[in-house]
Parts: structure tokens; C-alpha cells; sequence
């Protein structure tokens, strides 16, 4: 049996602990000699790469006013990315852009995963707009610095992404960082419809080269009684002049526990 953590036998030391950690975390990003992208500018002409995802997940098995709550959160942390330009040799953070959001009006309680229960608190839902941020990056010559999957995914994902292709979220534990390592500058947008978010990545000139993610060597398997996914996510660089491939590479082995009924015949 493993070994329970501190926060857990004395859940009072959570607030504690998590005011430490994110004071480290942020004095962390200001003495590691990194330009994090804070500017914002006018609109950039050129769209790289734009995704439209679905907002609400009716098979979480909480209460809907838990998504509600989430698409609440969503607006107040898309406000501080509105307009953020990426310039060369930038380093783009989520919870450096974002940190503020919460400043005039709180997040309100949605879902989240803590010490490996998926439960509810301030600012839960943040991770939907983490993973089409690195959605989005996927398609750019955009450097990732730094991203961590889910380690359970407890409902199915929202939209058409292949698997294994998230970004989870988790102030003054995890973050997502890219690098910006070309000459061009990027720029983030994000709009609402009644249902939808829609993340848009732009630049100031055109790059040359399109982006196709996929999946290879997708499985379901079964590992002491938890179903395991696990999955090679694959990026292909094609020349958009003369569609020729210029690269293709494994990004990442990626490997989640499932925690919801699976489709038939998708387990081995």
C-alpha cells in the first residue's frame, strides 16, 4: 500500500501547503532568466491555426451548475489571454498570463482532480482551455517547454482531438509553457459562443509549413483492475507551397487511466 502524503492525513495543511508551493512557482519563473510573453497588439494578419470546442460535458456525472461554473472560469482566464502576443524569444505560460484572473471576481467551484479524486473547487474546468491552448500550439513551430497529461481521464473528452493530446493544469504544481524560437511573432485569441470556445493562434507573417497531429498505436488496456489508454501522438510537418513532408516525429508517448465505460471492442 503506498504511502499516504501529509496533505492527506491532515487535509487542513492543504491551504498551507498550496500558498508554498505557489510562491515558489512564480519565484521560480522570475529568476530562471526566461522573457515571458506579456505584451498584447493589435490583430495579427495571418491565422496559423484555429480549433472550435464543444463547452459543456453532460457525462461528468456531477451537476450541471459544475460546468456552468467552468464556462464562468473559462471567460475570466480567456480575458488575460485575449490579444497576447508571443514575440521571438518569448516563453509563453498559462498561469503567468493568467495568475490575475481571479482578481475582481472569483473563480467559482468546478471540477478538478486532487490527490487523485476528481472533486470541486475554485477554478475547476481551467484544463479545457490549457488543452486548446496546446491544441493550438501543436499546430506552430511554436517550442513546448512544458507539458503534463492527465493521469485519469474520469468522463470522455470533449470535441474531436485525438487521444493523449491535453495539457493539465495545476497552479503552483503544473503548467504549460512554450517557447517561442522563430522569428515570427504569435498571437492568442479566444471567443464564446452559447456553447462553444474558440481558440485561434495567428502571426505576422506566413511560416511555410502545415501542421497534422494524429495518433499511432492507440490501446486500451487492463492493469490491476484500472483500464489504462495508451498512445503515440505523431506530428507531420508538410511543406504548404508543395505539400511535401518535411518531417515526421513521435512528440510523445502519452498514458491515462480511463475511468468510464468504454465503447465496445475498444479494449484488447
Amino acid at each position: 500500500m503506498s504511502r499516504k502524503r501529509l496533505t492527506q492525513r491532515f487535509p487542513a495543511l492543504i491551504p498551507l501547503r498550496q500558498a508554498q508551493r505557489k510562491a515558489c512557482f512564480y519565484l521560480g519563473m522570475r529568476l530562471d532568466g526566461r522573457r515571458y510573453a506579456a505584451g498584447r497588439g493589435k490583430l495579427l494578419p495571418l491565422e496559423v491555426f484555429s480549433q472550435t470546442v464543444p463547452l459543456y460535458n453532460r457525462e461528468t456525472g456531477f451537476p450541471m451548475v459544475y460546468q456552468e461554473n467552468k464556462v464562468f472560469n473559462l471567460h475570466l482566464a480567456a480575458k488575460e489571454l485575449e490579444g497576447l502576443l508571443i514575440r521571438p524569444g518569448e516563453t509563453f505560460s498559462f498561469f503567468r498570463a493568467v495568475r490575475e484572473a481571479d482578481r475582481e471576481t472569483s473563480y467559482r467551484d468546478g471540477l478538478i482532480v486532487v490527490n487523485g479524486e476528481l472533486t470541486t473547487a475554485p477554478g475547476g474546468g481551467l484544463c479545457q482551455l490549457s488543452n486548446l491552448l496546446f491544441w493550438l500550439f501543436l499546430h506552430s513551430p511554436l517550442t513546448i517547454v512544458e507539458r503534463s497529461g492527465h493521469r485519469e481521464k474520469d468522463f470522455p473528452d470533449l470535441g474531436d482531438q485525438p487521444a493523449g493530446v491535453d495539457a493539465t493544469v495545476a497552479e503552483g504544481w503544473v503548467d504549460l509553457k512554450v517557447r517561442n524560437d522563430t522569428q515570427e511573432t504569435f498571437q492568442l485569441t479566444l471567443s464564446f459562443g452559447a456553447e462553444t470556445m474558440t481558440g485561434t493562434l495567428r502571426a505576422d507573417r506566413e511560416t511555410g509549413v502545415e501542421y497534422r497531429v494524429e495518433n499511432r498505436g492507440l490501446q486500451y488496456l487492463r492493469r490491476g483492475g484500472a483500464v489504462i489508454e495508451e498512445v503515440d501522438v505523431l506530428r507531420r510537418e508538410i511543406c504548404r507551397a508543395t505539400g511535401e513532408l518535411l518531417r515526421e516525429q513521435i512528440l510523445y508517448h502519452n498514458s491515462c487511466r480511463i475511468g468510464y465505460p468504454l465503447a465496445a471492442g475498444l479494449m484488447e
